[in-house]
Protein backbone atom coordinates (compact mmCIF):
# COMPACT_ATOMS: atom_id res chain seq x y z
CA UNK A 1 0.00 0.00 0.00
CA UNK A 2 1.42 3.58 -0.78
CA UNK A 3 2.69 5.69 2.30
CA UNK A 4 1.91 8.68 0.78
CA UNK A 5 -1.35 7.70 0.29
CA UNK A 6 -2.14 6.23 3.27
CA UNK A 7 -0.93 9.41 4.95
CA UNK A 8 -2.88 11.91 3.00
CA UNK A 9 -5.96 9.78 4.00
CA UNK A 10 -4.78 9.95 7.79
CA UNK A 11 -4.41 13.67 7.07
CA UNK A 12 -7.63 14.34 5.95
CA UNK A 13 -9.57 11.97 8.31
CA UNK A 14 -8.26 14.57 11.15
CA UNK A 15 -9.08 17.63 8.95
CA UNK A 16 -12.66 16.49 8.44
CA UNK A 17 -14.65 17.19 11.62
CA UNK A 18 -13.26 20.65 10.82
CA UNK A 19 -14.12 20.67 7.11
CA UNK A 20 -18.00 19.19 8.51
CA UNK A 21 -18.16 22.13 10.73
CA UNK A 22 -17.67 25.24 8.24
CA UNK A 23 -19.75 23.44 5.48
CA UNK A 24 -22.09 22.83 7.85
CA UNK A 25 -22.14 26.14 9.39
CA UNK A 26 -22.14 27.94 6.04
CA UNK A 27 -26.01 28.43 5.84
CA UNK A 28 -26.18 29.54 2.07
CA UNK A 29 -24.96 26.26 0.90
CA UNK A 30 -28.22 25.12 1.69
CA UNK A 31 -29.68 25.19 -1.74
CA UNK A 32 -31.16 22.08 -3.58
CA UNK A 33 -28.67 20.71 -5.91
CA UNK A 34 -25.83 22.15 -3.95
CA UNK A 35 -25.85 21.20 -1.35
CA UNK A 36 -26.79 17.37 -1.89
CA UNK A 37 -23.69 17.35 -4.68
CA UNK A 38 -21.49 18.50 -1.61
CA UNK A 39 -22.64 16.20 0.45
CA UNK A 40 -22.00 13.22 -1.57
CA UNK A 41 -18.37 14.38 -2.78
CA UNK A 42 -17.74 14.69 0.71
CA UNK A 43 -18.97 11.02 1.92
CA UNK A 44 -17.11 9.61 -0.87
CA UNK A 45 -14.08 11.35 0.05
CA UNK A 46 -14.48 9.98 4.05
CA UNK A 47 -15.13 6.79 2.81
CA UNK A 48 -12.42 6.12 0.73
CA UNK A 49 -9.81 7.49 2.96
CA UNK A 50 -11.36 5.56 5.78
CA UNK A 51 -10.48 3.04 3.60
CA UNK A 52 -7.05 3.61 2.36
CA UNK A 53 -6.12 4.72 5.74
CA UNK A 54 -7.08 1.08 7.68
CA UNK A 55 -10.67 0.35 7.92
CA UNK A 56 -9.86 -2.48 4.89
CA UNK A 57 -8.19 -4.35 7.57
CA UNK A 58 -11.71 -5.20 9.21
CA UNK A 59 -11.58 -8.47 7.23
CA UNK A 60 -8.24 -9.65 8.61
CA UNK A 61 -7.47 -12.49 10.63
CA UNK A 62 -5.97 -10.92 13.19
CA UNK A 63 -8.97 -10.03 15.99
CA UNK A 64 -6.63 -7.32 17.84
CA UNK A 65 -6.23 -5.24 14.11
CA UNK A 66 -9.87 -5.87 13.33
CA UNK A 67 -10.54 -4.33 16.89
CA UNK A 68 -8.57 -1.11 16.14
CA UNK A 69 -9.71 -0.63 13.16
CA UNK A 70 -13.50 -1.16 13.93
CA UNK A 71 -12.72 1.47 16.50
CA UNK A 72 -11.42 3.44 14.31
CA UNK A 73 -14.34 3.28 11.77
CA UNK A 74 -16.93 3.65 14.43
CA UNK A 75 -15.03 6.94 16.04
CA UNK A 76 -15.31 8.33 12.38
CA UNK A 77 -18.77 7.12 11.08
CA UNK A 78 -20.93 9.91 12.98
CA UNK A 79 -19.04 12.54 11.01
CA UNK A 80 -19.01 10.89 8.06
CA UNK A 81 -22.98 10.96 8.17
CA UNK A 82 -22.55 14.65 9.15
CA UNK A 83 -20.51 15.28 5.79
CA UNK A 84 -23.16 13.79 3.47
CA UNK A 85 -26.50 15.33 5.41
CA UNK A 86 -25.70 18.49 7.14
CA UNK A 87 -24.37 20.57 4.54
CA UNK A 88 -25.81 24.22 5.24
CA UNK A 89 -27.63 22.89 7.79
CA UNK A 90 -26.70 25.49 10.45
CA UNK A 91 -28.01 26.48 13.72
CA UNK A 92 -31.33 24.89 15.47
CA UNK A 93 -33.10 28.38 15.32
CA UNK A 94 -31.68 28.57 11.39
CA UNK A 95 -32.74 25.07 10.21
CA UNK A 96 -36.18 23.89 9.20
CA UNK A 97 -38.33 21.66 11.17
CA UNK A 98 -37.74 19.07 8.56
CA UNK A 99 -34.12 19.97 9.05
CA UNK A 100 -33.96 19.83 12.80
CA UNK A 101 -35.91 16.20 12.91
CA UNK A 102 -32.41 14.72 10.41
CA UNK A 103 -30.57 16.51 12.80
CA UNK A 104 -31.41 15.00 16.00
CA UNK A 105 -31.66 11.69 14.46
CA UNK A 106 -28.00 11.64 13.32
CA UNK A 107 -27.32 12.43 16.78
CA UNK A 108 -29.51 10.07 18.46
CA UNK A 109 -27.27 7.95 16.08
CA UNK A 110 -24.02 9.25 16.49
CA UNK A 111 -24.44 8.71 20.62
CA UNK A 112 -25.03 5.08 20.14
CA UNK A 113 -21.75 4.45 17.52
CA UNK A 114 -19.51 6.81 19.46
CA UNK A 115 -20.35 4.34 22.98
CA UNK A 116 -20.20 1.66 20.67
CA UNK A 117 -16.93 2.11 19.21
CA UNK A 118 -15.57 3.44 22.97
CA UNK A 119 -16.62 -0.40 23.94
CA UNK A 120 -14.64 -1.55 20.95
CA UNK A 121 -11.58 0.10 22.20
CA UNK A 122 -11.76 -1.24 25.53
CA UNK A 123 -11.96 -4.28 24.26
CA UNK A 124 -8.85 -3.40 22.15
CA UNK A 125 -7.00 -2.17 25.35
CA UNK A 126 -7.47 -5.19 26.87
CA UNK A 127 -6.27 -7.58 24.50
CA UNK A 128 -3.13 -5.42 24.57
CA UNK A 129 -2.43 -5.70 28.36
CA UNK A 130 -4.14 -2.04 29.46
CA UNK A 131 -6.88 -2.51 31.79
CA UNK A 132 -6.41 0.53 34.30
CA UNK A 133 -6.87 3.46 32.50
CA UNK A 134 -9.65 1.63 29.53
CA UNK A 135 -11.80 -0.02 32.50
CA UNK A 136 -12.40 3.86 34.03
CA UNK A 137 -12.71 5.33 30.25
CA UNK A 138 -15.07 2.46 29.39
CA UNK A 139 -17.10 3.24 32.47
CA UNK A 140 -17.28 6.96 31.74
CA UNK A 141 -18.22 6.35 27.95
CA UNK A 142 -21.56 4.12 29.07
CA UNK A 143 -22.53 7.43 31.67
CA UNK A 144 -21.71 9.70 28.56
CA UNK A 145 -23.69 7.16 26.27
CA UNK A 146 -26.58 6.98 28.67
CA UNK A 147 -27.01 10.31 29.10
CA UNK A 148 -26.57 11.87 25.92
CA UNK A 149 -29.31 9.35 24.52
CA UNK A 150 -31.59 10.57 27.04
CA UNK A 151 -31.27 14.09 26.24
CA UNK A 152 -31.17 13.93 22.44
CA UNK A 153 -34.13 11.88 22.06
CA UNK A 154 -35.66 14.52 24.38
CA UNK A 155 -34.97 16.93 21.47
CA UNK A 156 -35.92 14.56 18.57
CA UNK A 157 -39.32 13.83 20.28
CA UNK A 158 -40.08 18.09 20.90
CA UNK A 159 -38.73 18.42 17.27
CA UNK A 160 -41.67 15.43 16.32
CA UNK A 161 -44.68 16.86 18.75
CA UNK A 162 -44.19 20.38 17.10
CA UNK A 163 -44.31 18.23 13.60
CA UNK A 164 -47.50 17.27 14.42
CA UNK A 165 -48.95 20.66 15.48
CA UNK A 166 -48.57 20.29 19.00
CA UNK A 167 -46.87 23.16 20.29
CA UNK A 168 -47.46 23.35 24.15
CA UNK A 169 -45.23 24.73 25.76
CA UNK A 170 -42.82 22.12 27.38
CA UNK A 171 -42.70 21.97 31.23
CA UNK A 172 -39.83 24.16 32.76
CA UNK A 173 -38.15 21.42 34.71
CA UNK A 174 -37.80 19.07 31.46
CA UNK A 175 -35.93 22.26 29.90
CA UNK A 176 -33.58 22.33 32.95
CA UNK A 177 -33.84 18.45 33.03
CA UNK A 178 -32.32 18.84 29.03
CA UNK A 179 -29.71 21.49 29.89
CA UNK A 180 -27.99 18.65 33.45
CA UNK A 181 -28.20 15.44 31.09
CA UNK A 182 -26.56 17.37 27.69
CA UNK A 183 -23.74 19.26 30.58
CA UNK A 184 -23.05 15.61 32.22
CA UNK A 185 -23.23 14.05 28.72
CA UNK A 186 -20.22 16.51 27.16
CA UNK A 187 -18.43 16.59 30.47
CA UNK A 188 -18.19 12.53 30.98
CA UNK A 189 -17.48 11.95 26.81
CA UNK A 190 -14.37 14.55 27.50
CA UNK A 191 -13.06 12.91 30.66
CA UNK A 192 -13.73 9.24 28.47
CA UNK A 193 -11.78 10.75 25.35
CA UNK A 194 -8.68 11.90 27.97
CA UNK A 195 -8.86 8.58 29.54
CA UNK A 196 -8.68 6.55 26.39
CA UNK A 197 -5.83 8.68 24.96
CA UNK A 198 -3.74 8.29 28.34
CA UNK A 199 -4.94 4.62 27.97
CA UNK A 200 -3.36 4.54 24.39
CA UNK A 201 -0.61 6.25 25.29
CA UNK A 202 0.27 3.23 27.94
CA UNK A 203 -0.50 0.76 25.32
CA UNK A 204 2.14 2.57 22.91
CA UNK A 205 -0.88 3.02 20.52
CA UNK A 206 -0.38 7.03 20.72
CA UNK A 207 2.78 9.13 21.31
CA UNK A 208 3.37 10.32 25.22
CA UNK A 209 2.88 14.10 23.47
CA UNK A 210 -0.67 13.26 21.89
CA UNK A 211 -1.62 11.66 25.32
CA UNK A 212 -0.73 14.76 26.77
CA UNK A 213 -2.44 17.48 24.25
CA UNK A 214 -5.40 14.93 24.31
CA UNK A 215 -5.46 15.37 28.05
CA UNK A 216 -4.79 19.02 28.38
CA UNK A 217 -7.46 19.85 25.53
CA UNK A 218 -10.64 17.63 27.38
CA UNK A 219 -9.58 19.68 30.08
CA UNK A 220 -9.59 22.95 28.53
CA UNK A 221 -13.22 21.94 27.47
CA UNK A 222 -14.29 20.84 30.45
CA UNK A 223 -13.11 24.00 32.04
CA UNK A 224 -14.80 26.30 29.48
CA UNK A 225 -18.30 24.61 30.36
CA UNK A 226 -17.64 24.78 34.03
CA UNK A 227 -17.28 28.48 33.57
CA UNK A 228 -20.71 28.47 31.24
CA UNK A 229 -22.80 26.75 34.40
CA UNK A 230 -25.15 24.15 33.80
CA UNK A 231 -28.18 25.53 32.01
CA UNK A 232 -27.34 25.95 28.04
CA UNK A 233 -27.62 29.43 26.85
CA UNK A 234 -29.90 30.84 24.40
CA UNK A 235 -28.72 30.78 21.16
CA UNK A 236 -30.96 33.00 18.60
CA UNK A 237 -30.50 35.59 15.65
CA UNK A 238 -31.05 37.91 18.81
CA UNK A 239 -28.02 36.46 20.78
CA UNK A 240 -24.20 37.00 19.74
CA UNK A 241 -23.37 34.48 17.43
CA UNK A 242 -22.67 30.73 19.06
CA UNK A 243 -19.22 30.75 17.53
CA UNK A 244 -18.28 33.80 19.84
CA UNK A 245 -19.09 32.12 22.58
CA UNK A 246 -16.55 29.36 23.96
CA UNK A 247 -18.49 28.12 26.54
CA UNK A 248 -21.59 27.20 23.75
CA UNK A 249 -19.25 26.01 21.35
CA UNK A 250 -17.78 23.32 23.99
CA UNK A 251 -21.27 22.39 24.72
CA UNK A 252 -22.49 21.80 21.32
CA UNK A 253 -23.51 18.49 21.50
CA UNK A 254 -21.47 16.95 18.34
CA UNK A 255 -18.60 18.91 19.37
CA UNK A 256 -17.24 16.49 21.91
CA UNK A 257 -16.97 13.85 19.18
CA UNK A 258 -14.35 16.13 17.50
CA UNK A 259 -11.10 14.12 19.19
CA UNK A 260 -12.72 10.76 19.09
CA UNK A 261 -13.07 10.94 15.36
CA UNK A 262 -9.14 12.21 15.90
CA UNK A 263 -7.97 9.07 17.97
CA UNK A 264 -10.67 7.17 15.60
CA UNK A 265 -8.15 8.69 12.57
CA UNK A 266 -5.02 7.31 14.64
CA UNK A 267 -6.52 3.94 15.34
CA UNK A 268 -6.90 3.06 11.59
CA UNK A 269 -3.56 4.18 10.90
CA UNK A 270 -2.11 1.91 14.06
CA UNK A 271 -4.05 -0.79 12.33
CA UNK A 272 -2.51 -0.54 8.70
CA UNK A 273 0.11 -0.51 9.82
CA UNK A 274 0.14 -3.28 11.74
CA UNK A 275 -1.51 -5.07 8.62
CA UNK A 276 0.95 -3.92 6.02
Amino acid sequence: MNQGLRRISYFFLCALPFLDLALCAARPLRRPGVYQVIGVVLFAAVVIAAWFGGARVIGVKDAGTRKLALAGALLILPWTIISLLWVGIGAPFQATLQENYMRYLVLVSSSILVTSAFVVLKDALYDRGERFYSTIAFAAALAAGATYLTCLNMSLARVVMVLRGDNTPSPAILEYLYSALEFVACIMTYVTTALFATALGRARLLGRGSSLAYTIASAILVLLLLMRGLEFPEVSANTAPWYTQPGVIAGIPAIPWIMPCLLGAVLLRRAGDVAS
